[in-house]
């Protein structure tokens, strides 16, 4: 398990603020969709999601992990994708109900987890998160390049992702809805017994001080 690093401003969450000033560059950019600015939007958004792979690798490898990184990481990866995939709305170059979502499962995945540790519960990204993340950075990606390059028509691309990443999307969603509601009831299940098991220790106690009273009275 990796050490817990005293310091704040340490590489990796330099490199998560860095993902962080992005994303007003990125609203700048997309204000005017041309493509020589449609193209340094994607740019800025591919450095991003290079900086998310390294903080993540230096602060387990260098063993740099702070409280202050493990709560900014997440948060900054949805806001980098949360920003431009609202901007491409106005630009119709993604359908609404998409990023409506995305955007939609990822608040409601933050909610439920924050009741999860409230209750003393973890629940850890799956499988199908992870897949889900690098689906929507291809897609995002494609939908900002978006003109014809190489001869590669880049929306069509961003739009097959996106496709995949939706899908994803609600599939991760519906397993974590499930592992939320299973820690749940666990919960639920375990206070009754401890409920119990204080009321028979409390019982016991009682019986105890009863029959040393009865023991005196005889003496």
């Amino acid at each position: 398990m990796p050490k817990r690093s005293h310091s704040i401003f340490n590489l990796p969450n330099s490199l998560t603020l860095f993902r962080v000033a992005c994303v007003p560059l990125l609203v700048f950019l997309l204000f005017f969709p041309h493509k020589l600015t449609s193209f340094l939007a994607a740019a800025v958004f591919g450095l991003a999601s290079i900086s998310d792979l390294l903080d993540g690798f230096l602060a387990r490898r260098r063993q740099m992990v702070t409280t202050f990184g493990v709560f900014l990481d997440p948060l900054a990866d949805k806001l980098v994708v949360s920003a431009a995939l609202i901007m491409l709305i106005p630009l119709g170059r993604v359908p609404a109900w998409m990023v409506v979502v995305i955007v939609g499962r990822e608040l409601a995945i933050t909610g439920l987890r924050s009741v999860a540790v409230s209750e003393g519960k973890i629940i850890g990204a799956d499988e199908l998160g992870k897949k889900k993340m690098v689906f929507q950075i291809v897609a995002v990606l494609g939908l900002l390049l978006h003109y014809d390059y190489f001869g590669v028509d880049f929306h069509a691309v961003g739009m097959f992702f996106m496709w995949m990443a939706v899908i994803l999307t609600l599939w991760s969603g519906i397993n974590y809805f499930r592992s939320f509601w299973h820690v749940l009831e666990e919960s639920e299940t375990d206070e009754p017994h401890e409920d119990s098991a204080g009321s028979r220790g409390q019982k016991t106690e009682d019986r105890g001080q009863r029959t040393e009273i009865r023991g005196q009275d005889e003496n």
